[in-house]
């Protein structure tokens, strides 16, 4: 592993350097998530005691059917844990990589909305578990509780509730692709504030298109995604400039057309 750092836009490299850096900063994000997974597989009854928190009073432990299925699902668990914990070292591997394709103008685009991602991300997880997932699964585990007899099998709860928080963290990242598509032109801040009804009626489609459509975690989804797009205008307003607007780096002396 040659290169742990990004390098310049001016250097150029053959096919066998780029693969030959794709594979260091690969196997560095390999080993940050391994290391990440001993720690959450070593602490996992505290991960499935942090997963199992928002559940109701009322409903006990996910049981499980299968001779296997506790040891595959703590794995599991374990493993989507470490991910969140390697997030950082692997985006920062990702940032290291492709930025150096940006030209120094590009990149003062492409930076900000790179360090977006993953702080979006995080805060999506974050609100998903502490204010959606609580009262979401109040209302579902005690729908119709007369005519049912309620047990939550503990596979499809955590492939629930990890679906719902990555759904809620990708849901998050609406800032980056509004500001990356008015700074390229696509649309504009003003062009935004007039599309505002049309954003609601796509921002509770795509709430719906979340893995529960329930109407708690309906409305409890839509609310963050609208005022993200609303920041999202205020954000283009101030800084979503288009690429051709913020002009070119000069080019270098004696350098020809």
């Amino acid at each position: 592993m040659r290169r742990i750092r990004p390098i310049s836009h001016e250097d150029r490299l053959s096919v066998v350097d780029h693969l030959d850096e794709l594979r260091s900063r690969l196997i560095v994000s390999a080993v940050a998530f391994v290391a990440a997974w001993a720690i959450t597989a070593w602490q996992n009854d505290l991960v499935l005691e942090i997963v199992n928190k928002p559940l109701p009073d009322n409903v006990k432990e996910p049981i499980t059917l299968g001779p296997a299925e506790a040891f595959y699902t703590t794995l599991t668990n374990s493993a989507y844990a470490a991910l969140l914990i390697a997030l950082p070292v692997i985006l920062y591997q990702l940032y290291a990589f492709i930025l150096p394709a940006f030209s120094p103008s590009e990149r003062r685009v492409a930076t900000p909305l790179l360090l977006l991602v993953p702080t979006l991300f995080i805060a999506g997880v974050v609100f998903c578990y502490f204010v959606v997932l609580t009262p979401a699964l109040d209302f579902l585990l005690n729908f119709n509780a007369d005519e049912f007899q309620t047990e939550v099998r503990a596979r499809d709860y955590y492939s629930f509730v990890t679906l719902l928080m990555l759904a809620m963290g990708l849901g998050f990242q609406i800032p980056v692709g509004i500001l990356a598509a008015c700074k390229l032109g696509v649309t504009s801040a003003a062009k935004l504030r007039r599309s505002r009804r049309y954003a609601i009626v796509a921002i509770v489609v795509l709430a719906s298109l979340l893995p529960t459509l329930d109407p708690v975690t309906l409305i409890l989804e839509s609310i963050p995604l609208y005022l993200l797009f609303e920041l999202s205008i205020l954000m283009a307003a101030a800084w979503g400039r288009p690429v051709s607007e913020v002009g070119e780096e000069p080019a270098p002396e004696g350098s020809s057309s």
